[in-house]
């Protein structure tokens, strides 16, 4: 069997192996030999290459170029920066994302949220140390609760949250999005002109933004209350690393909690205990893990029979010519 079809690594963690992993990966398998992606695909490793299940590679320019059999790079998630969407859609690539662990996201920020508050790390730390006097710690309910990004993501928090904060709890959300308004009342929260709000009037804030570059200043901080937490599982270059961190070092707020490896700019943050890390697992559970498998194998499967996948991002390139021709349309 000459083709090839490249996987992510996440796809042979044995933690999440699972029956419907290896049942979907069997199927996938009758279109192609299945093996490892590397973490930047190029040019050397395009040959007969038809579908990639991607975890995060660099795809570069020379991969689409010499990968004449390609048809689909399905993100095993929805972030997308790594494989330059404009280059695949140029070369008739079809991009897709997997929108299937959005709650699984949101969990993880409720769950933040409740041990930010309840200052539960701070509280274990002292008591495996021996020190067992009173701590103090506040209730979700009645407190405010600030969502910076009103998103897919962003939507699941505040639904889940509002019943949370009771009838004199606040929900404050921000988002450039025109109807920011008109959403923000569907869940029962108020909209604010100004992200400086938020980090003012919050106990505590989730962040929900996708981006590349921080959002989160030194200022923002210095707005905060001294009791409140930043929940972060969306992109660590989202705030600004050494403003947080001299920020906690100032008592200007409580607790950083940041969905990513303590590594890079990130490293600054490597033994404070009110920094907490979680590498990546904001969406991953065996629940989502399942999903997600089965969302990508499905969307490859669909593409190398000739069948428009679901959730694709580059919709642009249904008009290409070679993706006409692959599924069928004159």
């Amino acid at each position: 069997m000459s083709k090839k079809i490249l996987l992510s690594r996440l796809f042979y963690n044995p933690e999440f192996d699972s029956e419907p992993r290896r049942n979907g990966l069997a199927d996938l398998e009758k279109y192609g030999a299945l093996s490892q992606h590397p973490d930047e695909l190029t040019e050397e490793h395009a040959e007969d290459v038809i579908a990639v299940l991607a975890g995060g590679p660099q795809v570069h320019e020379s991969f689409y170029q010499a990968a004449k059999d390609l048809r689909i790079i399905a993100r095993w998630g929805v972030g997308f920066e790594t494989v330059n969407v404009d280059l695949a859609t140029q070369y008739g690539v079809i991009i897709t994302l997997a929108p299937k662990h959005l709650d699984t996201v949101a969990e993880y920020a409720i769950a933040q949220w409740f041990a930010t508050h309840k200052r539960l790390y701070t509280i274990n730390e002292r008591a495996h140390g021996g020190d067992a006097s009173l701590m103090r710690n506040f209730d979700v309910k009645g407190s405010t609760l600030g969502i910076y990004g009103l998103g897919r993501i962003g939507q699941e928090v505040a639904q889940r949250a509002k019943p949370l904060l009771g009838e004199e709890g606040r929900l404050l959300v921000y988002d450039i999005r025109p109807d920011i308004k008109e959403l923000a009342a569907k869940f029962g929260a108020e909209a604010v002109d100004n992200p400086i709000t938020l980090f003012e009037e919050c106990d505590a804030i989730s962040l929900h933004v996708a981006g590349a570059d921080p959002i989160v200043t030194y200022e923002c901080l210095c707005a905060m209350k001294p009791h409140a937490s930043l929940i972060n599982p969306s992109r660590g270059n989202l705030v600004d690393d050494d403003a947080v961190n001299r920020a906690i070092r100032e008592e200007r707020l409580f607790y950083y909690v940041i969905d990513d490896p303590l590594s890079g700019p990130r490293s600054i943050h490597k033994g404070h205990p009110r920094i907490i890390a979680t590498n990546h697992f904001a969406g991953i559970t065996v629940e989502s893990s399942i999903r997600l498998d089965l969302c990508t194998i499905g969307q490859a499967i669909d593409a190398l029979n000739g069948r428009e996948p679901a959730h694709i991002l580059n919709r642009d390139v249904l008009d290409h010519p070679r993706v006409k021709s692959l599924l069928g349309r004159s």
